[in-house]
């Protein structure tokens, strides 16, 4: 599974509920070369929410807030924000025992922390697309969505994976970091960086990420799939905000 094709759809797959043919066979590194096409199936999710988000605007701002938020969740199949959820849950109990974080990282069930996170990042996001949707800048999430999920190359390829024991491998976060090109980070963030001459506010995409990643490694000592997809939606956030400060 060495061809682009099929590593892009499995990127598509991973991220998105979107349709795509079914690939048939699948090898350990597949998900780390797939990690490549990250940020372009963020194109397509952040292509897909602009429409939304215009259409319902045309109704009403708040309308296309509300769509466009439950379009995001739908076709991200909540998977970052699962990812949010378990970290504040583990850092939450981290804060009484460090030695219970990764016990309730894998625990399935959510916790205080967890909800409470779930519900301020959709409250945030709301709110912002709202604004977004009343300066009629609908185009800003298809950047957007390219910068958020160009995060995790950075951060699987140069932070040091967190494993429960010593033994233990193959975690979400080790996959991720296994076979990552290292040119192929930098090569996405100079292409992103155009966008910034339609909104300056994506010059501060790589503070952002940069930002996450100096966390994960002054918190975490390192990274897991979790925290992985946490980064995408804090800069999600982050970045909403940059365009509506700036706009």
């Amino acid at each position: 599974m060495t061809a682009p094709l099929p590593s892009f759809i499995l990127a598509v797959q991973f991220l998105t509920r979107l349709p795509t043919p079914q690939i048939t066979e699948f090898e350990p590194t597949a998900l780390s070369r797939a990690s490549s096409f990250f940020p372009a199936v963020g194109l397509i999710v952040g292509t897909l929410l602009a429409l939304v988000l215009w259409s319902g605007s045309l109704i009403d701002p708040w309308v296309g807030a509300v769509l466009t938020l439950s379009a995001w969740v739908f076709v991200t199949g909540a998977l970052h924000l699962d990812g949010l959820s378990d970290l504040a849950d583990a850092l939450g109990a981290a804060h009484a025992d460090e030695t219970r974080f990764h016990e309730v990282l894998k625990d399935p069930h959510i916790g205080t922390f967890g909800v409470v996170s779930l519900i301020v990042q959709l409250a945030v996001k709301l709110v912002l697309l709202m604004l977004i949707a009343e300066q009629e800048l609908f185009w800003v999430l298809v950047p957007l969505c390219a910068w958020a999920r160009l995060g995790p190359l950075f951060w699987a390829h140069f932070l040091p994976v967190l494993r429960p024991t010593s033994t233990e491998t193959d975690s979400m976060g080790e996959q991720f970091s296994w076979a990552i090109n290292p040119v192929t980070p930098w090569a996405w963030a100079a292409l992103l960086l155009v966008s910034a001459w339609g909104a300056p506010a994506f010059l501060a995409a790589p503070f952002i990420l940069l930002v996450w990643g100096a966390y994960l490694q002054w918190r975490l000592k390192g990274q897991t799939g979790d925290s992985l997809g946490a980064g995408i939606e804090v800069s999600e956030s982050l970045l909403l905000l940059a365009c509506v400060f700036f706009f």
